[in-house]
């Protein structure tokens, strides 16, 4: 199944965060206009700038899609990358995504001496695994593995499932925020 920058619209609105569709959009067309959004300004090189490098978050969310997501979803770059651009709108959950990730990376440093993104996919999945991210209670203040099961691998299942294509891998037609029209209600379940 083939998500798309629709999918991630979907699902940010069923996740209420319109405002962030609207930055979502604005950031788009800054990229196809050439401006380089995607850093926001922060040196890829500084260690001390690594929590708000959007580009770090941005390509360990999508390392982190491609571990947790199901075999048979593509299109997951594009729709990660849609879906955070209404995430990381400055707010306390964008800035709790931001050190949740940094930590992440720590480990990955620590562990593999190497970024998560540059691990293959079953070193991922044990690095989450390894810092407990896969049996953690999601606590946004709790420790770094509630804060990654919460802020990274709950943000990317809760994109998936909410949008119409990931919903439809579950059996869920019409996921909350995407209309289906009267019909879809009126038959049984299949």
């Amino acid at each position: 199944m083939e998500l798309t920058r629709r999918d991630a619209v979907a699902a940010l609105a069923a996740v209420g965060a319109t405002g962030g569709v609207a930055v979502g959009v604005r950031r788009m067309q800054d990229r196809e206009g050439g401006e380089d959004a995607a850093t926001d300004g922060a040196s890829a090189g500084d260690p001390s700038d690594r929590d708000t490098n959007e580009g770090t978050v941005r390509a360990t969310m999508v390392a982190v899609a491609e571990v947790v997501y199901p075999g048979e979803v593509d299109g997951i770059d594009e729709f990660v990358d849609r879906f955070l651009d209404g995430r990381l709108d400055g707010s306390a959950h964008a800035s709790g995504l931001r050190e949740a990730v940094g930590e992440l990376a720590d480990a990955s440093q620590a562990w593999h001496d190497a970024p998560v993104e540059e691990l293959p996919a079953a070193e991922r999945e044990e690095l989450l695994r390894g810092i407990g991210a896969d049996t953690a209670d999601e606590d946004p203040d709790g420790t770094t593995a509630e804060r990654v099961r919460y802020y990274v691998v709950n943000d990317l299942l809760l994109a998936l499932y909410a949008s119409p294509t990931g919903g439809e891998l579950v059996g869920i037609e019409n996921p909350q925020g995407h209309p289906g029209g009267a019909e879809s209600y009126q038959r049984g379940p299949p």
